[in-house]
Formats: C-alpha cells, sequence, structure tokens
C-alpha cells in the first residue's frame, strides 16, 4: 500500500526548534531549470516531468551520466553505513534504487518517501519482483513537509532529487528534525564540475546531446532539458554545505565523484 501519513514512529515529546528556509521573506518566483515561474507552480511542473520519465526513469539516469550513476549510488550507500539497528527514511526515493541497495547491505527497515506517486508505484512493483516489500513502507509525502514526528529514524537520504524541490533549506531542515541524535543525513546530487578543461565537453554532452537521446530513446525532449538546466541551478559544493550547517547539521562533509560531476554531502544530528 502507498500511503499518505505514517505513524509506525512514536512521537517526540521534544520538537526540534524552527529552522531557516530558503529566504526570509520567500520570492514569490523560483528557477524551472533556466526558466522563471511563479513559486505555487514549480512542484506541478515537476510533478510533470518524472510522471513522463516514470518508466523509463533508470534509462533517464543511464542517459543523464552514460551509465556511472550506478556506481556512484553505490558508494552513497556505503557511505549510509547500513546496520539491522538503523530505519531509514529515503526522500524522493521513487524507484527505490538506494532502499533497495540499503537493504542488500544489510540495513533495517526504509520508508521510501516521494511527492511523485507515478515514481513510488514504479518502485513498489520493483520491491514486489525483488520479495522486499514487507521490509518497505511507502508515503507520497513532499519532502519539504514531511508527515512524520520528531527524531524517528536513524538515516536520512535523497538521491537527484534535492534540485527538484522549491525550498531545498526546507529539505534540509526536515530531514534534520526526524533524525534522531546521532543520525545523518547523506545527499547524493549533479554538482558543479571541478575540472576546468573538461566543462565544455559537458556542457555539449548536457545541452546538445541529452535533449535529443531522451527524445529518441523517451520521446521526450523537453524533460531531459529540464533536467540538465537545473543542474546548472543546483547551489554548488560549497554552497550546499553551507545550508547543511544552516540546518544544524555538524561534520559536513564533501565527497566529489568523477570530478564533481555528482557530490555526496553528508552531515550528522549530534
Amino acid at each position: 500500500m502507498i500511503k499518505t501519513r505514517l505513524d509506525s514512529c512514536p512521537m517526540s515529546d521534544n520538537p526540534s526548534p524552527e529552522l531557516p528556509s530558503d529566504s526570509a521573506p520567500q520570492s514569490d518566483v523560483v528557477d524551472f531549470g533556466f526558466k522563471t515561474v511563479a513559486r505555487d507552480d514549480k512542484k506541478p511542473l515537476v510533478r510533470a516531468v518524472f510522471d513522463s520519465v516514470a518508466s523509463r526513469y533508470d534509462i533517464m539516469n543511464d542517459l543523464m551520466s552514460v551509465g556511472v550513476h550506478r556506481l556512484w549510488k553505490q558508494a552513497f550507500t556505503t557511505k549510509l553505513q547500513p546496520s539491522p539497528r538503523h530505519k531509514l527514511l529515503d526522500l524522493a526515493g521513487g524507484t527505490g534504487d538506494i532502499s533497495f541497495g540499503w537493504l542488500k547491505k544489510g540495513g533495517g527497515p526504509a520508508i521510501i518517501s516521494d511527492i511523485n506517486a507515478s515514481m513510488l508505484g514504479v518502485g513498489r512493483e520493483r520491491a514486489i519482483e525483488r520479495g522486499l516489500v514487507g521490509q518497505l513502507e511507502f508515503v507520497v509525502a513532499d519532502a519539504e513537509n514531511l508527515p512524520l514526528p520528531d527524531r524517528c529514524v536513524d538515516r536520512v537520504s535523497i538521491s537527484f532529487g534535492l534540485r527538484n524541490c522549491t525550498d531545498k533549506q526546507a529539505v534540509l531542515n526536515e530531514a534534520f528534525r526526524v533524525l534522531r541524535p546521532g543520525g545523518r543525513f547523506l545527499c547524493l546530487e549533479f554538482s558543479r564540475m571541478q575540472i576546468e578543461t573538461l566543462r565544455p565537453l559537458y556542457d555539449m554532452w548536457s545541452f546538445k546531446v541529452l535533449p535529443k537521446l531522451g527524445q529518441r530513446v523517451a520521446g521526450d525532449a523537453d524533460s531531459y532539458q529540464y533536467l540538465a538546466e537545473s543542474i546548472r541551478m543546483f547551489p554548488d559544493q560549497e554552497t550546499l554545505a553551507g545550508m547543511f550547517a544552516l540546518s544544524g547539521f555538524e561534520r559536513v562533509e564533501v565527497t566529489n565523484l568523477s570530478g564533481g560531476i555528482a557530490a555526496i554531502h553528508g552531515g550528522w544530528r549530534l
């Protein structure tokens, strides 16, 4: 069953303090790739993108990373330090890759959360095929406002999902809120290329080749164009690390992957 709320975690007697959002007051407009749209319009637009690509999500990631995303996700899952004593909340968990890897490496029960029901439906079908449904919960939820009590999970992950969120600081705040003390939040995301000489080639791949491949393989060039643009609009490694600290995370670390094409950011709630 895919739920819209979860009751499996006990409520905390000591709620977390209010934490900052992206801006105060918030702007009425936000980025949607290179375009500017009304803040309230971004989530429906992003949902439409992932409704379009849900059935071909693995192909999308293979195209965007030339297949290397599979190695990045393996490294990411290892950094989560799966343990049967720990519970994982996988934000924007979609088709389940991170949660499946968590369970394979010996992790405890996992909650797969995504704002997009189409993506969760694909993930649930894949979980059924693997015989993993009994160890997973699925919930349609906005990562900026989770239907979970304070301090109820030991790990929070988000993989290639943060850049699609409207208020990224709110997502970090929520991750901090639902973590137990001693818990860790990890984010895997496309980031800022660190090798200057390769940037022209990377840009050509992103803006010239990728949309054409998206049209040929998935019949959808516009979604792939947006996804390439969203990477360029995402905060760089240093900026995102600062946002982690602003939400209260300590011992914040950044690990660049493939020259910074992607990066893993991690922080602890101590």
